[in-house]
């Protein structure tokens, strides 16, 4: 115990104590981490707000955070900023927006899931160049990431989509096609709201970031837009889609109709009849 009741640690025992080496500590104490220990002759005595400070430093790496990056929070805590209110801001805004569980999946499994009954022998009769492309193309769309032999499958959800259409009939170059195009028009959609999101919180306003004092109203704020986000996206995209089957589809049904009816199709209704009913 050192005179203020906490205990003391040379640098082996904390480093024993944190998990991590004692070459870390000096690291972490060389880049600004960790303040320096107490002295006493030549030996240095740490205690256990050194050790709490190497356990969140940890933390925030394993949350994928670069040292200069944690460097800046701990500059922030020092100066009087609550880290829990940094820390929380900083949870609402990585944490995944998707509950699904990954999956990981052998070659011969990822073709049975697009070739149900036959994925061998579709994979089989193509080059082997074509088989590399497509799986290239998967990868570069998010639908699979290469683990060693095995694929890993960050959204089985997403990847069944492909397939299901795959199985319908729809060639897998079109599916990928279509992905493509589909996750530019989410880009949009995503940058549309996270910049609504910086103007109403005044995200854009560098100086008030530095002093802000309200990031628990922040925190709460932004994690409110996850349900209103996809809440708003999923209706409007089920009202797009009415309006756009309708449109699209009501001409080549009436003709389907005419068709059955015995009229030809090519042949226009005559002037003044009742058009089909949509």
């Amino acid at each position: 115990m050192d005179e203020d009741g906490m205990t003391a640690y040379r640098i082996e025992e904390l480093a024993r104590r944190a998990g991590v080496s004692a070459r870390n500590i000096r690291a972490f104490q060389e880049r600004g981490l960790l303040p320096p220990p107490r002295l006493e002759g030549r030996t240095g005595f740490y205690d256990d707000s050194h050790l709490a400070r190497i356990r969140v430093v940890l933390q925030l790496q394993e949350r994928g955070y670069s040292i200069a990056a944690i460097a800046d929070l701990v500059e922030a805590w020092q100066n009087g900023r609550d880290l829990e209110d940094l820390l929380g801001l900083e949870k609402v805004l990585t944490d995944p927006w998707s509950q699904e569980t990954p999956q990981e999946l052998s070659l011969a499994e990822l073709a049975e899931l697009f070739f149900p009954g036959r994925g061998r022998d579709e994979w089989a009769a193509m080059p082997a160049e074509e088989v590399e492309g497509l799986l290239a193309r998967a990868q570069a769309l998010g639908f699979i990431e290469r683990s060693g032999d095995r694929f890993r499958v960050p959204s089985p959800q997403l990847l069944n989509v492909g397939a299901e259409l795959a199985a319908a009939g729809v060639p897998l170059a079109d599916v990928f096609t279509m992905a493509d195009r589909l996750s530019d028009d989410c880009d949009t959609i995503a940058r549309r709201f996270v910049l609504f999101t910086v103007d109403h919180a005044g995200l854009g306003d560098a100086a008030r970031n530095a002093a802000r004092d309200d990031l628990p109203q922040l925190t709460t704020f932004i994690g409110r837009l996850r349900p209103l986000a996809q809440a708003a996206v999923h209706a409007l995209l089920a009202r797009a889609m009415q309006v756009q089957i309708q449109e699209k589809f009501s001409d080549q049904v009436e003709g389907i109709a005419r068709h059955a009816g015995g009229a030809d199709p090519a042949r226009p209704a005559p002037h003044g009849a009742e058009p089909a009913a949509r």
